[in-house]
């Protein structure tokens, strides 16, 4: 889950960590606000999930109250699109008013999970406010990186290591520092980035942005920030998927995928791409299959307006595909069959769920064999 950058900044201040005066507005009229904030300049951030802000025309620096009004009146209601966006954009339904800045040094720092070294991360440059994918691939020798073990835990000597690199005072790079593995260890992040960290013109460090990501399956534990999340910014069909504990994501192909497992469905689309179709998504619908899962998974899939068939591959280990045959059934009498529809199903009662497929008033090719039941929706849908 992702927070916005007003939501990841209001938590740095729980933790101590500096970021600029700012307002909140989600209406042009409450502009003012972000003037009484005081300074000669000021900033006007869109506020949404999605980074590139800058170069999607989101980002707005003013001189005067009148461009804080107007930048205001620019964003607000409209969809931002960035580099990170696709081409419909993110609606921008509140913009971040801050006091401008005068910048020293910009730096880059920011918490991760490596998941080859199995380490909480830190990954720092002296390129900060740039895009760090840029920095590692032109400039590899300017990002700094340190392992944290995870039976251990950053050390104030580890903090000066690196500000000695980055050559930033030590001790308030490492008291930032240290509150941001804080916040990632008790709040069960998957990423934190400030992305410029700043050198202000009196010398203090001050967060520019601020952008957490955080771990789905530890939200259980942190309903404060479950009650953070913001739907507006999440792709439509995947959230009501979430709903139904699916993983789904739309993709431009032509055939629709219900599969059980990730690696699996991975499998599967690259399966039909070998055979010259093409995926129209990706959904997986879990280990914990039921009926009602199934019906919901054809919903969204039919949805879709370039789908021309559906592949259903599932193996039965933990879910029965018997289960799995009484959900498509279920889900065909309810949404009804328009679309050619190859079923794979093999393990527990794999020939029970055949059999019930077999027998149906629904004209289902049903397969035992993945590479065939692929080859069988590719013909199909051509």
């Amino acid at each position: 889950m992702h927070l916005h950058e007003y939501q990841a900044k209001a938590l740095f201040n729980d933790f101590a960590i500096p970021t600029p005066k700012s307002v909140l507005i989600s209406e042009a009229n409450q502009a003012a606000a972000g003037v009484k904030l005081g300074g000669s300049f000021w900033v006007v951030k869109a506020q949404v999930h999605a980074g590139g802000r800058g170069k999607g025309g989101g980002v707005i620096l003013c001189n005067s109250p009148a461009e804080v009004e107007n930048a205001c009146e620019k964003l607000l209601g409209t969809r931002l699109i960035t580099p990170q966006t696709d081409s419909k954009g993110l609606p921008v339904e509140k913009v971040l008013v801050e006091a401008g800045q005068e910048i020293l040094r910009q730096i880059y720092l920011s918490l991760l999970i490596d998941r080859k070294t199995q380490k909480i991360t830190v990954l720092a440059s002296t390129e900060g406010g740039v895009d760090i994918e840029a920095v590692a691939a032109e400039s590899p020798n300017k990002i700094i990186k340190f392992g944290i073990s995870p039976l251990a835990k950053l050390s104030v000597e580890n903090c000066n290591k690196i500000a000695d690199k980055l050559q930033i005072d030590k001790e308030k790079f490492a008291k930032i520092l240290l509150a941001m593995y804080e916040i990632f260890t008790r709040k069960d992040a998957n990423l934190i980035e400030i992305n410029p960290l700043i050198v202000a013109k009196n010398g203090d460090l001050i967060a520019l942005d601020g952008k957490i990501e955080l771990d789905d399956n530890a939200l259980f534990r942190h309903e404060d920030l479950l009650a953070l999340r913001d739907i507006s910014q999440e792709n439509e069909k995947s959230a009501a998927a979430a709903n139904y504990q699916l993983s789904y994501i739309s993709l431009d192909g032509t055939i629709g995928c219900m599969v059980n497992g990730a690696g699996l469905a991975m499998a599967t689309m690259d399966l039909i791409s070998h055979h010259g179709g093409s995926a129209a998504n990706f959904l997986d619908v879990g280990g914990g299959t039921t009926p009602e899962r199934v019906a919901k998974a054809f919903e969204l899939i039919e949805s879709e307006a370039n789908v021309k068939g559906i592949l259903v591959n599932i193996f039965g280990g933990i879910v029965r595909c018997d289960l799995i045959a009484r959900g498509i059934l279920q889900a065909l009498e309810k949404v009804g069959l328009s679309l050619p529809i190859v079923v794979r199903l093999e393990g527990t009662n794999a020939s029970e769920g055949l059999a019930l497929l077999a027998k149906s008033e629904f004209e289902i090719h049903t397969e035992k064999d993945l590479t065939k039941a692929a080859i069988k929706i590719v013909e199909l849908t051509k």
